[in-house]
């Protein structure tokens, strides 16, 4: 029997178990019926943010960046489609630190974009800067452990 994983719905923040086996089949959420792992980023508020580090077991990619930055729109196309690549090995998201200043301040992100990998309620890896995407597809399968 496969092993359940959680997965915290980034659309209603209900948390979720999905046999490891059935994260490629397209799994959703229990409570909403979103998609839980579609290969799109998605934006999160603080609230679903911390519930999904804190619970999720598959790898939770985040991107901390603001309208008004040059690199950070740069990279958002990159960021997409790492998203796609990585498909339902790992999720990627983004949180607008305009609109959320005190997550800066709560995670320490000193420069934008920063990525922050969680994985298991914690954090597995930091990077700042904007990269493209194949960095940004191998810093999640090499600090998440996943195949390639």
């Amino acid at each position: 029997m496969a092993r359940a994983l959680k997965m915290t719905c980034l659309q209603c923040s209900a948390v979720n178990r999905v046999p490891e086996d059935k994260l490629g089949a397209g799994p959703k959420c229990g409570t909403c019926g979103a998609k839980l792992n579609d290969g799109k980023v998605r934006a999160l508020d603080p609230a679903t943010l911390a519930k999904a580090m804190k619970n999720d077991d598959v790898p939770l990619l985040i991107d901390f960046w603001a309208p008004w930055c040059g690199p950070c729109r740069m990279m958002a196309p990159a960021f997409e489609q790492a998203a796609k690549a990585l498909g339902p090995q790992a999720r990627l998201a983004k949180i607008n630190t305009e609109d959320h200043p005190n997550v800066s301040q709560k995670f320490g992100i000193r420069g934008i974009p920063a990525l922050i990998l969680f994985q298991g309620g914690r954090e597995v890896k930091r990077q700042a800067g904007a990269i493209p995407a194949p960095a940004i597809e191998q810093l999640v399968r090499k600090s998440a452990k996943l195949p390639a």
